[in-house]
């Protein structure tokens, strides 16, 4: 019989509850930090059941506007080891409902906790119950697009020192969305592209292709930060049409600075 999970972190007792469960897993009105760290645990461990997220829509939202959650929750999408649904209503207690297990995740203090259910017949009916919830909501726009493809789309049509210089920007941030406690995806996008004079028109139809963002917004976001000093550029002719723009980056700071220290400098001139 299952027995109750004490441990010292979301991730611990969350780590735990994946191991003893088989097949698939309902994970039912969950908090951004359940989110967050299911779609971690997933990106780092193939071997973890389909974990089936029945959310609230404005939770889902604003967690996955962190473009380094939402990317690698994209993978685990495109892998079918992850669904993302919206709840109409709210549920007590965060559940996770696996076909022989039921856990309620409840935080005290220090401590997380996974309480357990012992009736068999119980566990079964809360199954069926919750799996039908999850199969009658609906699903969730994840627009985002999965990290691997950016990786690769990003080496093949930029180059492989820029792409390397995204992973170490990435690698440096705790979030990535652009609203004061990090740099979102195309000021990113941007700021490597300048490391490595990049064109302009080919880092935003690369951007727009692989659907981070539209050109526009990529041209957007470049003025802003041009006209903030963190990106210069200069024409470059070609044989027809507009001469195209160089991005250059725009300060000896920015310059100067390796590829982890690049996203603080760049925040601390936006702030």
């Amino acid at each position: 019989m299952a027995s109750n999970l004490l441990e010292g972190s979301t991730e611990d007792v969350l780590r735990a509850v994946l191991d003893r469960t088989d097949g698939d897993l309902v994970v039912v009105d969950p908090s951004e930090t359940v989110v967050e760290t299911l779609v971690s645990l997933g990106s780092d461990d193939d071997d973890l059941p389909t974990l089936n997220v029945v959310a609230d829509e404005r939770l889902l939202k604003d967690v996955l506007g962190d473009f380094l959650v939402a990317s690698e929750a994209a993978d685990l999408v495109a892998a079918d080891r992850l669904t993302l649904r919206t709840l109409e209503s709210d549920v007590d207690n965060t559940l996770l409902v696996g076909a022989d297990e039921l856990y309620a995740l409840v935080t005290a203090g220090d401590h997380v906790a996974a309480l357990t259910a012992a009736d068999d017949a119980f566990i079964g009916d809360a199954y069926e119950t919750y799996r039908g919830l999850w199969e009658g909501s609906e699903p969730f726009n994840l627009r985002t697009p999965a990290l691997s493809r950016v990786r690769e789309t990003l080496d093949a049509d930029i180059g492989e020192t820029t792409r390397a210089d995204f992973d170490g920007v990435l690698d440096s941030l705790e979030t990535a969305r652009g609203d004061g406690d990090g740099l979102d995806e195309v000021t990113i996008s941007l700021l490597v592209a300048a490391k490595n004079d990049v064109l302009l028109y080919d880092i935003s139809k690369w951007g727009e292709d692989v659907g981070i963002a539209s050109k526009a917004t990529f041209s957007r976001t470049k003025t802003r930060l041009e006209d903030m000093g963190l990106i210069a550029t200069e024409k470059v002719p070609i044989d027809v049409g507009r001469p195209r723009l160089r991005l250059k980056l725009g300060d000896d700071r920015l310059r100067q600075a390796g590829t982890g220290e690049l996203a603080g400098v760049a925040r601390s001139m936006l702030n």
